[in-house]
């Protein structure tokens, strides 16, 4: 047991020394002498608004290359869409340019259609000038003259960028594109025309040191409306949890040591008052599907330990705002190389109560939530290919993720699976389970599985709504949440919400002397998630998103987000659950 205890913190450091290298970057990179090539490379465009649908930047009849050359990328980038290739500008380290030609291009009335639709629907484009990004718009919409229920738009390209370079020594610290609205063509009309793209770089000295040229992307967060806005939400929270925790004191605690007292008692009438002790004979019953619990638990604790884990890069500095996918990148690797933990969690629980049945549990515990996610996105990449956007992966990212998937991950959890098996310990029971289910009394409907539910969702997701938001506006939106540790300390109150809240509603249920508590106390716990995916929908009417596409990859990407976190809280829920009622009945004297 100690051995499998410390698997968690071997993987911890086998995760960093794997992701480190390869996530940051040295003091001593990028560093340049005047006159020097500094690598820029184009990205993407897209609609301002829907952060999904992004398409490559020569999807536009922009000037190009020959030959167009993608840069390699990590796993991570592809799959967060960026498409990065070379680029016909030049900007070398401290060399100031003025409207320098870039190319000379003839529009034909297609390309004037395209880049007219683009206008429409807001387009930016992204760049990345030695690792910093930087964006512009590629034209503008404008109010000609109207009448009274008369309106005339015009619709404009930008032909001309300037690029505002800052330099420390011989490091570039931050980079910004402008598009000149001086010089706009017009594209109202479908005309063929000639056009000729220009730009200019103006260098500048900053005293902005090179480790921390990435904090002006993160100051949008530390605003002080939006620290107001965070500790508000702490507060909340704190203030929510120690209520509740006063609330299970005096009420639960109360009457339970009152219950404990009674079956202390030899008297029979007062035994008889304590409804929770009359099932002891079936509290410890295995519940049906049980190779589908432990498979819930395997997978739950994966991602408990998958989630600890991302919070423990971002503290350590390898997660970082515009890395480019190394988020994702980390929770590829991660969740393959916790499969052992997994497997092992499964495994050990099922041969707590059989020895039979454990393959079946593990094979379960790699299907659970693999499978609809890879269901959801097989699905989004097939409408991402239709569209054309660059969240379409390529064959060989799904083929060097199904390669991962089926030699290291699979290995793993099978590996987890015979730990688990080899270092099975029996499940002792304070009480001895009955041969026959003792039958249920009708349950008011306050005690119902519906409400319970409700109860133990609404609770914890009122505790973190606020940080839900300023999540969601970081992962679909353009704001940045610099702050991880506040996050961090929200999760943490989830689960601590969760846990009591749990016991609580399994102690209410067993006094009404019911005594099926295993799968009601998982959908209780995990029925914060339900919340989290409908706030979601409520999040995606108020923005401004629209689109098929996006309102797909919204629901898409959301589902897999809440069913990762009622799989996680479902598991913290029965775990809690069953320390409590195995508490509770080693008190009493058992008959």
């Amino acid at each position: 047991m100690a051995a499998s205890a410390s698997m968690p913190y071997v993987l911890l450091l086998f995760t960093f020394a794997f992701l480190a290298p390869s996530t940051t970057a040295s003091a001593n990179d990028h560093r340049y002498n005047v006159g020097d090539h500094v690598p820029l490379f184009v990205n993407k465009v897209g609609p301002l608004h829907n952060p999904s649908e992004t398409y490559q930047y020569y999807d536009l009849p922009f000037c190009r290359p020959d030959p167009v050359i993608q840069k390699m990328e990590s796993i991570g980038e592809v799959l967060s869409g960026d498409r990065l290739t070379n680029t016909l500008y030049n900007l070398n380290f401290r060399i100031e340019k003025s409207n320098v030609s870039l190319c000379t291009r003839k529009l034909k009335v297609a390309d004037i259609a395209t880049f007219r639709d683009a206008v429409i629907n807001d387009f930016y484009f992204q760049m990345y000038y030695d690792d910093l990004p930087l964006w512009a718009f590629v034209g503008k919409v404008e109010e000609e003259s109207w009448t009274i229920g008369d309106k005339r738009l015009k619709y404009y390209l930008f032909k001309h960028a300037q690029f505002d370079a800052l330099y420390n020594d011989n490091q570039v610290i931050q980079i910004q594109a402008f598009s000149d609205p001086n010089h706009a063509l017009d594209i109202t009309e479908d005309v063929e025309t000639t056009v000729e793209f220009t730009y200019s770089v103006n260098w500048n000295v900053a005293s902005t040191q090179f480790k921390n040229r990435m904090d002006k992307y993160s100051r949008a967060s530390l605003m002080p409306i939006h620290q107001k806005i965070n500790w508000f939400s702490f507060i909340n929270s704190i203030v929510i949890i120690v209520l509740l925790m006063a609330l299970l004191t005096l009420l639960i605690m109360r009457r339970l040591k009152n219950d404990l007292r009674k079956c202390s008692d030899v008297d029979e009438k007062e035994d008889k008052e304590v409804g929770w002790k009359y099932i002891h004979g079936d509290v410890f019953r295995c519940p049906p599907n049980m190779s589908l619990l432990c498979a819930f638990l395997g997978t739950g604790t994966q991602l408990l330990t998958l989630v600890f884990i991302l919070f423990m890069l971002a503290f350590f500095g390898v997660l970082y705002p515009y890395n480019r996918g190394a988020l994702l990148t980390s929770l590829v690797f991660v969740y393959t190389l916790t499969s052992v933990i997994a497997g092992y969690t499964a495994s050990a629980f099922n041969c707590q109560f059989s020895e039979t049945g454990w393959k079946r549990s593990v094979l379960l515990t790699g299907i659970l939530f693999i499978g609809p996610v890879v269901v959801i996105v097989s699905f989004l990449n097939t409408v991402a290919i239709a569209k054309g956007a660059t969240a379409a992966l390529p064959f060989g990212t799904i083929l060097a993720i199904l390669l991962i998937y089926i030699f290291l991950a699979i290995p793993l959890l099978g590996l987890g699976g015979l730990i688990g098996y080899h270092l099975r310990s029996e499940f002792f029971a304070p009480c001895a389970t009955k041969q026959y289910p003792r039958e249920i009394p009708p349950l008011a409907w306050y005690r119902r599985t519906p409400c319970q539910m409700l109860i133990g969702g609404l609770l914890p997701f009122s505790a973190i709504i606020l940080q839900l938001q300023h999540l969601y506006a970081t992962i679909w939106g353009y704001k940045i949440y610099t702050l991880p540790g506040i996050l961090f300390l929200t999760f943490a109150i989830l689960i601590i919400l969760t846990a009591i809240l749990s016991i609580s509603l399994t102690y209410n249920q067993l006094s009404a002397e019911d005594h099926k508590w295993w799968w009601r106390s998982v959908l209780c716990g995990g029925s914060t998630a339900v919340f989290m995916f409908g706030y979601g929908i409520y999040f995606y009417l108020r923005s401004n998103m629209n689109g098929s596409m996006q309102f797909l990859f919204f629901v898409g990407y959301n589902a897999c987000v809440s069913f990762a976190f009622f799989l996680l809280l479902g598991t913290i829920s029965f775990h809690a659950s069953l320390m409590f009622v195995r508490y509770i009945y080693r008190a009493v004297k058992s008959e």
